[in-house]
Order: C-alpha cells, then sequence, then structure tokens
C-alpha cells in the first residue's frame, strides 16, 4: 500500500515538473516572439520617432502627428513643406497662412509722401496628408526647418480588432441580408430589407474611412515666426491731400445758397400741406377778437 502511494506521489511529481518545464518553454517562445516582433520597428533615430515609423507583424495602426514649431521663414517654410508633400506622394487639405500686425504707424517724410510702418509676425496653420510609410521621413524633412520645436505629438493607434470587428460585421450583415432575401414579399420585408442595406452601407463607408487612414497619415502643422517682423510702405502724405481740398469758399458759399433756397421751399410746402390747422387757428383768434369787441360795458356807480 504504502509502494503504491509513494509510486503515485512519484508520478504525480514527474508529471508537475513536466507541464512546469513545458510551461517554461512556452514563457520563453511567447516572450521570444515578442522580441522578435518589436524587432521589426525602425530604429529611433535623432528626427524620426519610433511611433511615426511603427510596424508590428499582425498589427495595423493609424498613424497622426501634430508638430508646433518656430522657423525662420513662415512662407519659405509653407513653400518648402507643400513641396515636400507633393513629393512624398501626398496632398495639402489646409492651409492658413496670416499676418497678425501687432502696430501700424505712417510717419510724414514730406509734403506728398509717407511711410507707413507696420509691425507684424506671420504664423500658418496647416493639415497635410501623407502616405503612411512615409510619415517618419516627413517629420524629418519638417524637422530640418525648425528654429525651434515647441512640441510634437506622434499617435499610432491600434485599429487591428476594430478592423476584425467590421470584417465580422459584414459577414453579419451579408447573413441578414441572405435571411430577408428568403422571406415572403411583405411591407415588413421591405423594410428589413432597406435596414439591411442601410447599416451596410455605413459599415462601407467606415471601412473606406478607416482604409483611407490606414493608407494615409494626418499631420497637424503650426508654424510661426519668433520674432516680430517690419514691413516699410511708402504712401501719400494724406494730411496734405485733406487740407487741400477741406475747403473751397466759392463752392460752399454757392452750395449754401441754394441750400437754403431749397430750404425756404421746404417750409413753404410744409405750411401749405399744414392748412387745416392754420385755418382752424385763424378762426379760433377772429372769435376770440369778436367775443371782446361785443363785451357789455358796466354800468357806472352814480356817487351820492
Amino acid at each position: 500500500m504504502k509502494t503504491t502511494y509513494l509510486k503515485l506521489s512519484l508520478s504525480a511529481v514527474l508529471l508537475l515538473g513536466t507541464f512546469s518545464c513545458k510551461k517554461g518553454e512556452a514563457s520563453a517562445s511567447e516572450i521570444k516572439a515578442y522580441e522578435t516582433t518589436d524587432s521589426a520597428a525602425v530604429p529611433i533615430t535623432d528626427s524620426i520617432s519610433s511611433a511615426a515609423s511603427t510596424h508590428v507583424k499582425d498589427k495595423q495602426f493609424i498613424k497622426t502627428a501634430d508638430v508646433n514649431m518656430e522657423v525662420k521663414d513662415v512662407y519659405e517654410a509653407t513653400v518648402s513643406i507643400e513641396k515636400s508633400v507633393q513629393e512624398l506622394g501626398g496632398f495639402v487639405t489646409h492651409s492658413n497662412l496670416t499676418s497678425n500686425v501687432v502696430s501700424e504707424n505712417t510717419y510724414n517724410t514730406s509734403g506728398e509722401e509717407a511711410m507707413l510702418i507696420k509691425k507684424y509676425q506671420t504664423e500658418n496653420t496647416m493639415q497635410v496628408r501623407v502616405p503612411a510609410e512615409k510619415l517618419g521621413e516627413f517629420l524629418a524633412l519638417v524637422n530640418d526647418k525648425k528654429l525651434f520645436l515647441n512640441s510634437r505629438i506622434i499617435h499610432a493607434e491600434d485599429v487591428t480588432f476594430d478592423i476584425k470587428y467590421a470584417e465580422m460585421e459584414g459577414t453579419r450583415i451579408k447573413k441578414t441580408g441572405d435571411n430577408i432575401s428568403k422571406l415572403k414579399a411583405t411591407k415588413d420585408k421591405v423594410e428589413l430589407d432597406d435596414q439591411n442595406m442601410s447599416e451596410g452601407n455605413l459599415q462601407k463607408l467606415a471601412n473606406m474611412n478607416t482604409g483611407n487612414d490606414l493608407q494615409y497619415s494626418t499631420i497637424d502643422l503650426y508654424i510661426k515666426e519668433p520674432q516680430l517682423r517690419i514691413a516699410e510702405i511708402a504712401v501719400t502724405n494724406i494730411t496734405n491731400i485733406d487740407n487741400k481740398y477741406k475747403f473751397n469758399f466759392i463752392y460752399d458759399a454757392k452750395n449754401a445758397f441754394v441750400e437754403g433756397f431749397y430750404l425756404i421751399q421746404k417750409i413753404t410746402v410744409g405750411l401749405i400741406t399744414a392748412w387745416p390747422f392754420v385755418l382752424i387757428i385763424a378762426a379760433v383768434i377772429y372769435f376770440l377778437r369778436k367775443r371782446k369787441t361785443i363785451k357789455p360795458e358796466q354800468p357806472k356807480i352814480s356817487e351820492s
């Protein structure tokens, strides 16, 4: 009995040891696989982030970036960035280059000329899209244009499971459509079929949008110049021009006489328009005066 118990215990220990060894081998193989997968990513360099060039087996990423930096010349940098985007096979979706005027003053330099001095700062807000596999290369080109990098945010969103779910949803929608087609032609069948088609169209649109985001990375760029610029613009001395034509006695006197004549006409026409009121007032005055005229005299009191 004891011998049997010892044999069973020994067998259990051996099985447990074998299981532990296999488990250890499995864990080691998983770590090795992870290291192999991770090593597939592009090495980090000074100008390319690993997030911008991530490549992992059986994984799909939607990559985006947000760059905020200062450059020597915003216009020159904008043209260079747009050219780089085109060369990489991408396109610009938004570019808003503006010069924000801080102050503006005019200084007269002669009787006819003046100088307009503007202090301004130029900036540009851009959005571009480049092929996802060239995001790192594009960021490296942009990095060469910077004087100072305020911030750079790179995001790689893992959408592998979203894509798998979309595939399963597509299969479900197709199966639902097949089941609906087997029903008898009724009003309910038409409504179900219409609803299923609408859901299918939405799923197709979502798949197209995801596919587009996988193919092209979106980069938001904000670039500005670190210091104010000064623009000197030659203009006309408007002060002398205003003084030259500010007052003309002969013209103004003639115009005043004409306007006075028109004023008399307007007053006359206004009085004619108000003739009923004038007639009423005249009648009231007439009757008041007539009543005063026929008022009886008070009898005189004789003195005793």
